[in-house]
């Protein structure tokens, strides 16, 4: 019998309210735009919807280059980026699930891979991008992942931007920014970045199906250079048109007004630094849990990141458990990632998520650590 109070109706809800690194919860109006009528995607009606959608994104990438809007997951501008921006050589970055499919991705494409591997739960740092230029380069370009989903480790792009242009200036800066974008400041312009990549699921809380992409005009001037950019994800179709506020491909109308009803609601009602500022408190109201509850961070000290925690399972917590003790009250939280599963667990402080919702989060899974002792 459960003690703690629901004050949000989430056990009577037909699915668990998600405390996952994504998919993340979708506000009621949002997923509400995409039931709106259809439109042809080559009207007038989408071009103004694109434009609009494309001036937001801009300001929240803070930058006053292009943003490219794919339907696609992230993924696939992880794939754009090797085939419009790598000419041969490209250095990964690896240190954790996804930075190490960003190596397996360029591989995919046919490119000259160098994996400098980092200890999963630690950052990629300047001085090892700097080292790795140095001792691996020349390089067309670098992928760094800014926020490893997998571990919970947040590496620190600004300065490892600096290190590049610094040691291999004509080197271009991939950045995936999936579960950081929206939840954390990226300022694409200010730290020099090439491409910075995100999908519209994670702190953006936006129905799954669309990724974002900044892409410099470097990266443009390079790809004039490169074979084999393929056609769906060719930065310079792309770029084509983009000038007339539409895609090459038919656009997700539907997702598309989703987003936009989402990034109106970032920018005029909640404002970009309110919501960095509820991303940190968020993320320190786990910490503090975290360390008062007997557990640790598989993330190194100063690296954790303000969107999603692991934790490690230094209570030997049955994490299956735990999650059906939590379903059962209308929430879920994740395990541990692949080889991760059960030595950590995660939990999503990122999207629409209150204050009062993730102290109830965090209440509920005190009161299964109660009943377990």
């Amino acid at each position: 019998m459960s003690t703690t109070r629901d004050p949000f109706g989430w056990s009577k809800r037909a699915h668990p309210r998600l405390f996952i690194p994504g998919p993340t919860e979708v506000r009621p109006d949002v997923l509400e735009a995409q039931a709106e009528l259809m439109i042809g995607h080559r009207t007038p009606e989408l071009e103004a919807l694109f434009a609009r959608v494309q001036a937001q994104a801009r300001q929240l990438f803070f930058t006053n280059s292009r943003v490219y809007i794919t339907a696609s997951s992230g993924m696939g501008l992880q794939e754009a980026a090797i085939r419009n921006g790598v000419r041969e050589r490209v250095i990964c970055f690896v240190n954790g699930a996804f930075s190490q499919r960003w190596a397996d991705v360029a591989e995919g494409c046919g490119k000259q891979v160098v994996r400098v591997e980092v200890e999963w739960g630690q950052p990629i740092t300047p001085d090892l991008v700097a080292e790795a230029l140095r001792e691996h380069g020349p390089a067309d370009a670098i992928t760094v992942v800014h926020n490893e989903t997998s571990t919970g480790v947040i590496s620190p792009v600004d300065r490892i931007a600096a290190a590049v242009h610094d040691v291999s200036p004509d080197t271009l800066i991939f950045v995936d920014a999936v579960s950081s974008f929206a939840g954390t400041p990226i300022y694409f312009d200010e730290w020099g970045l090439d491409v910075c990549l995100t999908s519209s699921q994670k702190a953006l809380a936006c129905p799954p199906g669309l990724a974002l992409g900044a892409v410099s005009d470097r990266v443009l001037e390079r790809a004039k250079s490169v074979s084999g950019r393929g056609w769906y994800f060719d930065f310079l179709l792309l770029e084509k048109y983009l000038q007339r506020n539409t895609t090459p491909a038919t656009p997700a109308i539907s997702l598309l007004r989703a987003l936009h009803t989402q990034l109106t609601y970032i920018l005029e009602v909640e404002g970009i630094e309110a919501r960095f500022a509820r991303h940190r408190r968020l993320a320190e109201m786990t910490w503090a849990w975290v360390q008062s509850r007997g557990f640790d961070f598989f993330a190194a000290e100063d690296y954790r990141s303000p969107t999603v925690t692991a934790v490690t399972n230094t209570r030997n917590v049955d994490v299956n458990a735990l999650n059906a003790f939590l379903k059962a009250r209308g929430m879920v939280i994740s395990n541990g990632y692949g080889p991760l599963k059960g030595r950590t667990f995660r939990i999503a402080h990122m999207g629409d998520t209150t204050v009062e919702e993730m102290q109830y989060l965090l209440d509920t899974i005190d009161e299964f650590l109660g009943a377990s002792k």
